[in-house]
């Protein structure tokens, strides 16, 4: 399953380290990368740390991995308070958001991920909530209905997001700050590879491994960090300890993934394109019939990553492949052909 890719860019249950304190930075001094968005929370937390204030709601919304996560962490530290995370999913109804909302103390912070998926019953229980502080909750029904308001202190909503198209306007409108996350260029993974590794006790890794690691990591730091672990344990157990480059090579073979950072999945995705419908374009539900797979687990977790190097090209007619993804997975390469009404999807 896709789930279960190394380089894949969402959560994973093997993902300890990500998840817990031992290699998330607390500080915005030491967050690595999104330099814009860095200057914009300075300023913004600068302001209201002078004002005695909260710090105002952010929607921050981009491909998983890229550490909106993080930044609600080192929001929170900045202000010396609190951050409680979950995800839009977990909220099934309006008493698990009040029961989160009223345990907030003062100016703290509750990031909720995947927030383009709060149930719309919850989500109005949200807008009295950023906007007034206050929740006006319904208890029993009917006749015997009534209206309690219950006051909140002042805190901080991070939002994140996958997909931003799909957040109502009433709900988007009520931040005051909202951002892209971008993929990480190769210099910046990099970076984050080198304070990672001296935090995991890694010492004998050097500025070429770490390079071999990064071009492998998709843009994406969680997948940099999955794949420094899984060379950790590697090195320690085939390499007496030792980072070189033909290490991580054989690390990354044995896992499936290729000096750009291709699985087999998306070897397959471009091999089904090359050879079974000559390059294309084809429809995407034609290419997940032919691989067995789900359409939307493509379009999510497959494409992104070969349209941003280059290897795929949509266009009206559909998926065509191109000449360097040709050449990457060693098959030859001809002009896309004319399309069959027959493999559109």
């Amino acid at each position: 399953m896709a789930k279960d890719r190394i380089v894949a860019g969402q959560k994973q249950e093997a993902d300890p380290e990500q998840t817990g304190s031992a290699l998330r930075p607390r500080m915005l001094v030491d967050y690595i990368g999104q330099a814009r968005l860095k200057e914009r929370l300075s300023i913004a937390l600068q302001a209201v740390r002078g004002r005695g204030e909260p710090m105002e709601h952010v929607l921050l919304h981009g491909p998983p991995g890229l550490g909106k996560t993080t930044l609600a962490h080192v929001i929170a530290g900045e202000m010396g308070t609190h951050a409680f995370v979950t995800s839009g999913p977990a909220l099934t109804k309006a008493g698990d958001l009040v029961g989160l909302l009223t345990k907030l103390e003062a100016r703290d912070v509750l990031f909720i991920d995947e927030i383009h998926r709060l149930p719309p019953a919850v989500e109005e229980y949200i807008y009295p909530a950023m906007e007034d502080c206050q929740i006006d909750f319904t208890v029993d029904s009917g006749m015997h209905a009534k209206t309690v308001t219950i006051g909140l202190q002042p805190f901080t909503l991070i939002g994140a997001t996958t997909r931003p198209g799909m957040l109502t306007h009433a709900l988007r409108t009520r931040f005051g700050l909202s951002h892209h996350i971008s993929f990480y260029p190769e210099s910046e993974i990099e970076l984050i590879l080198q304070r990672a590794a001296g935090l995991m006790g890694v010492i004998k890794i050097k500025s070429d491994s770490l390079a071999a690691l990064a071009s492998r990591s998709r843009g994406t730091p969680r997948v940099a960090l999955r794949l420094l672990r899984r060379v950790r344990d590697f090195a320690a157990v085939r390499a007496d300890g030792q980072f070189g480059p033909g290490v991580i090579a054989d690390a990354m073979e044995l896992e499936g993934v290729d000096s750009l950072g291709l699985d087999e999945l998306d070897r397959s995705y471009l091999r089904v394109i090359a050879t079974t419908y000559g390059g294309g374009p084809v429809g995407l539900e034609a290419i997940a019939a032919t691989l067995g797979e789900d359409g939307g687990t493509l379009e999510d977790v497959v494409e992104p990553y070969l349209l941003q190097v280059g290897f795929l090209a949509r266009t009206r007619q559909g998926r065509c492949l191109t000449q360097a993804a040709a050449e990457h997975v060693g098959l030859p390469w001809r002009e896309p052909q004319q399309p069959s009404e027959a493999l559109f999807g």
